[in-house]
């Protein structure tokens, strides 16, 4: 099989909306044709793969999906035998229904058997043929998986993910470009593989209506810290010993670069499109070292 590299993302600011919808981790997009139960014809989707949910939106640049399918109880995938060239046909049989997906080349059917069969069987499937890289992702994207289905199972069901309102979906006001939809452990881990990507990530909080930012931060002996960022109105309060206040979440970055000295700095992933973002920010005194501030209790 002949390498080939995974579908180019959503643009970073449509990414970040998306994460306002849902919590739950990224681990594979591309484009899939599905026809559902009801339906007579495919119709063509830009597609993600959070959990065990596919998500469908009408284009890449959408920012909120049209369709949603959980796939957490899929009985099997089978495969069908398909005319067209290069396309790859499979049906995913779940309790309920039966969805068809079709593939707009042979090498992303592939990837997305891999992907789907592994969120849902919770191991990485032996019969799909794929490259060594792409083998390590879908290992990654197991451990991942464990790791929120051990983290869901212990939040109490009070607590756990409901559907959005329609207020919540804002997209006319994207997140910092360093937010992530992870939890305490998974910014920690981040930033401790990644050190090269910046040592500052803003996620949401344990409550789910306020946010944390998690730091890293020294050379020789780094420290990790966290920061409690509270929503009041329409302003957010960082809480340090002397409380400070301010009307956004970038302005909230944007303090704690500049209270480091630049030494703070945005985790952002090292897409062309977030380098000229970093570029276009980065202080000049960004390699000072400076005090930590004081950690929020």
């Amino acid at each position: 099989m002949m390498d080939k590299k995974p579908p180019k993302p959503a643009p970073r600011r449509i990414f970040q909306e998306r994460l306002k919808i849902t919590a739950l981790p990224l681990y594979f997009e591309g484009f899939l044709l599905v026809k559902r139960s009801e339906c007579q014809e495919y119709k063509h989707y830009w597609t993600e793969l959070r959990g065990t949910t596919l998500f469908f939106y009408s284009d890449k640049k959408s920012p909120t999906y049209v369709d949603k399918l959980d796939i957490i109880d899929l009985t099997c995938l089978t495969d069908q035998n398909s005319t067209e060239k290069n396309c790859a046909k499979f049906t995913l049989v779940l309790p309920k229904e039966e969805v068809q997906l079709k593939t707009e080349n042979a090498e992303s059917g592939e990837e997305w058997r891999g992907f789907i069969l592994t969120v849902t069987e919770l191991s990485v499937p032996l019969h799909v043929s794929l490259l060594p890289g792409q083998v390590i992702r879908l290992q990654e994207v197991l451990e991942r998986e464990k790791r929120r289905r051990i983290e869901t199972e212990r939040i109490p069901s009070s607590e756990k993910e409901q559907e959005p309102t329609e207020d919540y979906v804002d997209v006319l006001n994207p997140m910092p470009v360093c937010f992530y939809a992870v939890s305490r452990k998974e910014a920690i881990e981040m930033l401790e593989k990644n050190p090269s990507l910046g040592n500052m990530i803003l996620r949401p909080g344990s409550d789910s209506k306020n946010y944390s930012i998690t730091i890293r931060q020294g050379i020789d002996m780094p420290r990790i810290k966290h920061y409690k960022v509270m929503s009041v109105g329409k302003n957010y309060t960082i809480e340090l010993e002397k409380p400070v206040t301010l009307p956004n979440l970038f302005s909230v970055i944007d303090y704690f670069m500049k209270e480091t000295r630049g030494n703070l700095r945005p985790f952002i992933y090292s897409t062309d499109e977030c380098l000229d973002y970093w570029i276009s920010f980065e202080p000049a005194v960004s390699y000072l070292q400076s005090p930590l501030l004081p950690e929020s209790s």
